[in-house]
């Protein structure tokens, strides 16, 4: 088998390989990606600081040129593409097609967006002297990317890096290196000059321990654990480096007395169940009123029965499987923390068998939960969702805003007083009516608050708050 190997300097290196496993079927190996050293990532890191100089003054059609060049072959490889993020992530195929989409819009906006350059020319509070306000590109940039997007968010990433000529040096997720690899070999075929952006891939304890001890890194976008996220901004403080962080979530979702119950129940499934819940974004938390709470559990765990759990190629798979074995034990140790609390079990939790082997999980819902409950303020990062009963639209917001995290919060109403209300006063950085908490826009900023975020938001113009400097200038004519 073929190893994919690491690209530094423009070049492929790399001579041995890690399995990288499909989750729904143990069995198929998607291929052999190779493993950096702590030298190789210095070289990356050397690689890409000798290159700033000149990519940072390139022009902006040459930008533009590679970046839609490289959007148009993501879109035009979007079946292939999405074939191979469903192998090894597991997500079904018309998610995985899904994500390759939005992978692809994304570089065709910042390609855009290299066009749209612009600063303030401004009059000096002294006579005769003119102000110029300009961004700059900040640097060499580290991106580290989890497993559970794993071509949308390097693409969020990575585009605006280059868009505001920045050098990069890119760690993926270790489970999910095949999405990485493709775009990383796309753009090196679109035209990137050696340098510009440097593929690195193995385990972070090696790859993001290098990248985080380097000074010649000036910023470091981050998306993963919470943990990880307190190392890289530890790190990032010793070296007075930019850093940005993109963590934890537990979301809640409100169902009022007056909501559609259709469209509850249906924002409620997507948000905990679909993708196996394993989007930072997704509502793992349910704050019911007592008016609608028995219909509404009702018709959700008849929702939950049909949801069919399988491989994630298969055309009648709705939820495929969990990414690996040590998520899918996480998975179940919550459970059977759910239980030992004392939540009730109302559906699923169950391992499931099917024709091949792979990490199959039952959504699983949980009722009569408090905010109080472990798996109802840990993050679980699975189809694992609690169910908490209250009285009232009052004690539904104290109760969604309880939480040490801010990334996403919904409610489901009828009523334009409560939805305005949740909108201003929700402790969270987006706030969705009557949609699931999961799935955004690529064109607007994406990011949270409290333990979810830190720094700049990413994606759509706000992209430059992050990968760029700014500069005052000022001239005496």
């Amino acid at each position: 088998m073929t190893i994919h190997q690491n690209l530094i300097a423009g070049e492929w290196v790399g001579s041995t390989g890690s399995e990288n496993v499909n989750p729904s079927d143990t069995n198929d190996i998607v291929g052999l990606y190779a493993q950096a050293t702590a030298d190789d990532v210095s070289q990356a890191i050397a690689a890409a600081k000798a290159t700033f100089p000149t990519w940072s003054r390139s022009g902006i059609l040459e930008r533009h040129a590679i970046l839609k060049k490289t959007a148009d072959e993501i879109l035009a490889r979007k079946q292939e593409l999405g074939t191979l993020l469903s192998r090894e992530e597991g997500k079904t195929l018309p998610e995985g097609i899904g994500e390759v989409t939005r992978a692809a819009q994304i570089f065709d906006f910042f390609a855009g967006e290299t066009l749209r350059l612009a600063g303030e020319v401004l009059p000096s509070a002294r006579p005769g002297i003119g102000v110029e306000i300009t961004r700059e590109p900040l640097g060499v940039i580290g991106i580290i990317t989890p497993w559970n997007f794993p071509i949308a968010i390097p693409a969020w990433k990575i585009a605006p890096a280059l868009c505001y000529g920045n050098t990069v040096v890119f760690k993926p997720a270790e489970l999910v290196p095949g999405c990485s690899w493709a775009i990383v070999d796309i753009l090196h075929r679109a035209g990137l000059p050696k340098g510009v952006l440097n593929l690195v891939m193995g385990p972070g304890s090696v790859v993001g321990q290098t990248m985080l001890d380097s000074p010649d890194i000036a910023g470091i976008t981050f998306t993963g654990s919470t943990g990880t996220g307190k190392r890289v901004a530890a790190a990032s403080i010793e070296h007075n480096r930019k850093f940005q962080l993109e963590m934890g979530g537990k979301n809640p979702m409100i169902v009022l007395d007056d909501a559609d119950l259709g469209v509850a129940v249906e924002a409620a499934a997507n948000s905990g169940f679909f993708s196996t819940g394993q989007r930072c974004t997704a509502s793992s938390r349910l704050i019911v009123t007592e008016g609608i709470h028995d219909k509404f559990v009702d018709a959700l765990t008849e929702r939950m029965k049909s949801i069919q759990v399988g491989h994630a190629l298969r055309p009648e798979t709705h939820v495929g499987p969990v990414v690996d074995g040590c998520q899918l034990k996480q998975d179940t140790d919550y459970i059977e923390i759910g239980v030992k609390e004392g939540a009730k079990l109302a559906f699923g939790g169950e391992r499931l068998e099917r024709d091949t082997p792979g990490f199959f999980l039952q959504p699983t819902l949980f009722t009569e939960a408090t905010n109080q409950m472990r798996i109802s303020r840990e993050e679980i990062f699975g189809p694992v969702v609690s169910l908490i009963r209250v009285k009232d639209y009052d004690e539904a917001l104290a109760m969604a805003n309880d939480t040490p995290f801010g990334l996403s919060a919904g409610i489901a109403t009828t009523s334009l007083k409560y939805a305005t209300h949740f909108k201003r006063n929700s402790e969270a950085g987006m706030v969705m009516v009557n949609l699931p908490t999961a799935g955004v826009d690529f064109h607007v900023p994406f990011g949270g608050r409290k333990a979810s975020s830190f720094g700049p938001r990413e994606q759509g113009k706000y992209a430059a708050e992050f990968f760029t400097v700014v500069k005052t200038a000022y001239t005496q004519a």
